[in-house]
Parts: C-alpha cells; sequence; structure tokens
C-alpha cells in the first residue's frame, strides 16, 4: 500500500502525513468535540466480531442502505465515534473507529487484529464503508 493512500501514526515522527503541523491527517486526538471524556481515544475493546458483506455497504457507482452512506466527508461524519467498516480501493478491508473527518480524508484507529492503532485515509481510496 502506498505512503499517499493510508499513513499509519507513529509517536514521534513528524510531517510525511503522519500527524502534526502542516500534515493531511491530524494526531491522534485528545477527546470528541465539544468534551464529553474519551471519546476521542481508541475503543477499550475489540470491534463486532464479524466481517460486513461488501453488498451491505454503498460502493461507488451502486445503491445503498439503511445504515450505510455515500464516501463523501457529509455521508461519512454520522460514522464518527462508532466502528464502522472500510473497504479501500487497494483491495484491503479493516474495522476502524474514526475521530475525524475533513474535506478529503478521515482518520481514527483501525483494528490490527489485535490492537487499535491510529490511521489516515483519503477518502478518494475508500471503495465503500457501513457503520455501526
Amino acid at each position: 500500500m502506498s505512503q499517499d493512500r493510508m499513513f499509519p501514526y507513529y509517536p514521534g515522527f513528524g510531517g510525511g502525513g503522519q500527524g502534526g503541523q502542516g500534515s493531511q491527517f491530524p494526531s491522534p486526538p485528545s477527546g470528541p468535540p465539544g468534551g464529553g471524556g474519551g471519546g476521542g481515544m481508541a475503543p477499550s475493546g475489540p470491534p463486532p466480531s464479524f466481517v460486513p458483506q461488501q453488498s451491505q455497504a454503498f460502493s461507488m457507482g451502486s445503491g445503498g442502505g439503511p445504515g450505510v452512506y455515500a464516501v463523501d466527508p457529509g455521508a461519512v461524519r454520522p460514522c464518527l465515534y462508532q466502528f464502522v467498516y472500510i473497504w479501500l480501493d487497494n483491495g484491503r478491508s479493516f474495522w476502524a473507529w474514526l475521530t475525524f473527518v475533513g474535506r478529503r480524508s478521515v482518520a481514527g484507529f483501525r483494528w490490527t487484529g489485535r490492537r487499535w492503532v491510529y490511521f489516515g485515509v483519503d477518502t478518494n481510496s475508500i471503495n465503500s464503508f457501513v457503520c455501526y
């Protein structure tokens, strides 16, 4: 996967899209907008134990159903602080917990299978997604 498509966050590293000033993606958040204690942190446990069918999600060029959204910032925003399953156009897919939605990117935590790691991705590289 190319570094211009998906950026893991590595504490202590600056620039290069990995958080910090001048970056496309923010540093890990300290909390949700307006406060509220801990909402900007990774979830305390794993995501749901199933992998949704991509046919349940909205794909560019197809229809959607209840609870699925087109891939644009306004449509992704309802997925903030929820579990979301994301399929990228490079074939990768993963569970995420979004904490940031910008004009052209989203960021938050993605599940590696064992733990949550901070990431950011350009919305143009998202093929489809579904919120839970």
